[in-house]
């Protein structure tokens, strides 16, 4: 045993600390790798003191939130996975709730809803935790999580634990410090109003079948895979919609196939496992349709999902 792992044993005991563990199951594409090793932590005193433990061993670390809106690696993660669980909700006051990183977003839509706090429960059907949606400031219906952000409590590279206020994030369309500076989100506190807990329920409700519509929510996928065109940094020609979906159909990729992984026949900007997909297939086919789009529209499709591991650099 090395001394790391006897440090991981130390901090959770040894029949949490998991090796060689398949990401699979724990990715909402249902594909990827093992990772050396994974815990999963259940307090933000425990994600801190791992992360101290890794970077005295020298040891990289990757969040693995709920899996969403990530591609793992065929060949798995290297270093410490971490994977933060059983978060709490609380009141700050009767404008303020904070949520714990691991909390889900469908988790916090339904504490918001049944507290009367009004604000996100638009958000209901959203995968994933709240550190990963603070990570990459979802966005669903123009709007951006970030805005509901009013402070963020993280833990840098060096295992200072900060608080940070919203217009120290630098969030901007699926943008955020966190995605530079190596930090890790504990905790964030959102912004919110009074509401009848029917009025939001059924809002929520309403955002739900919206999603059931327009996404396909029936097979294994990681939501959009790319960003959409930005207006003062993209060209896109008249009559095209500012839409990857719409530019990805429209290249003609609409319902392709490579492997187990085709572009959803719903929507172009989801790619769905068929459920013998492999992160390689997956890879290939999102590097497909971003060459379609570029030779028949010349716009350079950004990837909105984050990959976890090593991929070979392709270019189709």
């Amino acid at each position: 045993m090395t001394g790391f792992e006897r440090d991981l044993e130390a901090i959770v005991s040894a029949s949490r600390v998991g090796r060689n563990v398949p990401l699979s199951r724990f990715t909402t594409f249902r594909v990827g790798g093992p990772a050396d090793w994974l815990v999963e932590t259940v307090s933000s005193q425990e994600i801190v003191a791992l992360l101290n433990a890794a970077r005295r061993g020298r040891i990289a670390v990757t969040i693995l939130g709920g899996g969403s809106n990530v591609l793992v690696s065929d060949a798995g993660v290297r270093g410490l996975v971490i994977r933060p669980r059983h978060g709490d909700i609380s009141k700050v006051d009767d404008m303020r709730v904070r949520a714990d990183a691991a909390v889900t977003i469908n988790g916090l839509v339904r504490w918001t809803i049944v507290h009367g706090a009004a604000g996100l429960e638009a958000w209901a059907g959203t995968p994933g935790t709240v550190g990963g949606a603070v990570f990459g400031n979802a966005h669903f219906g123009g709007k951006l999580i970030g805005d509901m952000i009013v402070q963020v409590q993280l833990v840098t590279p060096e295992g200072e634990v900060r608080e940070v206020d919203r217009a120290s994030m630098n969030f901007g369309y699926d943008r955020s410090r966190l995605q530079t500076t190596r930090e890790v989100l504990l905790s964030a506190i959102f912004s919110v109003s009074s509401g009848d807990p029917a009025v939001l329920r059924a809002r929520a409700r309403e955002s739900l079948a919206f999603r059931k519509r327009t996404q396909p929510l029936d097979a294994p996928s990681a939501g959009c895979i790319f960003q959409n065109p930005e207006p003062g940094r993209d060209a896109v020609p008249a009559g095209i919609p500012w839409s990857a979906g719409a530019l990805v159909d429209r290249a003609g990729m609409k319902d392709a196939l490579i492997g187990g992984a085709r572009v959803s026949p719903t929507h172009g900007n989801f790619i769905v496992n068929e459920g013998t997909a492999t992160a390689s297939d997956i890879r290939r086919l999102i590097e497909r349709c971003r060459t379609s789009v570029r030779e028949k529209f010349g716009v350079e499709l950004r990837e909105e999902i984050q990959y976890l591991g090593e991929f070979e650099n392709l270019r189709i």
